[in-house]
């Protein structure tokens, strides 16, 4: 039997990587008059609904997703919150 799974994956640059995106981010906060903020990083946030037998299944699977196509392992970190979708079952009437 299989579950359903929603991953929210969230991908950041490695702190030793530089973000120009970032960096004009809070430029422009300051030129807004919020001086207040001392930095900005920008990542991305990517939802997937999987399914998989177990959940230990669906994290590895998530791992490789992840490391294959979501980010860049040289200069980006990951991490993913996992959720098993509850699926109504249907009774007969």
């Amino acid at each position: 039997m299989t579950q359903k799974y929603l991953a929210q994956i969230y991908v950041t640059l490695r702190p030793s990587v530089l973000d120009p995106a970032g960096t004009a981010v809070q430029s422009g906060l300051q030129h807004m008059g919020y001086d207040n903020v001392e930095s900005v990083r920008i990542g991305k946030y990517v939802e997937v609904t999987l399914t998989a037998a177990a959940e230990s299944e669906a994290r590895e699977q998530l791992d490789r997703i992840c490391d294959q196509l979501l980010a860049n392992p040289v200069i980006e970190n990951y991490r993913f919150d996992l959720t098993e979708i509850l699926v109504p079952v249907e009774t007969a009437t």
